[in-house]
């Protein structure tokens, strides 16, 4: 008897759509789970570190050739700028509107992740002309 016989197809069914969810839809969940139901969701970096395995091993193996990097949105965004920070966001992410909002209200949230430097260093520009506070990571 092999490990999927073993779980019922609502249990598949509700894992692959786990799985399946985008940066943003994950980040929705985690907010519905925790207002709604009181749950909270363990830390993102664990998250990031089951969906993918080899990337602590690779970047524990070569730390000084680095080539991929997170931009981060740091928090306290200034009203007057949220706005034009969101559309910014809208258009990096792909995400809709109302998950933009709740990442450039939230804060400190990871806008995109494993991108090279030259697009990190882009996409902070552009963040950074409309007003938010970035930093790559």
């Amino acid at each position: 008897m092999s490990d999927e016989q073993t779980f019922s197809a609502e249990i598949k069914e509700l894992g692959d759509k786990i799985v399946a969810l985008t940066v943003g839809k994950a980040v929705e969940l985690g907010d519905y789970l925790e207002k709604v139901h009181g749950i909270k969701p363990a830390a993102g970096g664990a998250v990031m570190m089951a969906a993918a395995p080899g990337a602590a091993a690779a970047g524990e193996a070569a730390p000084a050739a680095k080539t991929e990097f997170t931009v981060v949105l740091e928090g306290n965004v200034p009203a007057d700028k949220k706005i034009s920070i969101i559309k910014v966001v809208r258009e990096i992410t792909q995400l809709g509107l109302k998950e933009a909002k709740d990442l450039v209200e939230a804060g400190g949230k990871n806008i995109k992740e494993n991108t090279s430097k030259e697009d990190a260093e882009a996409i902070k520009k552009k963040l950074e002309d409309a007003g938010a506070k970035v930093s790559i990571k």
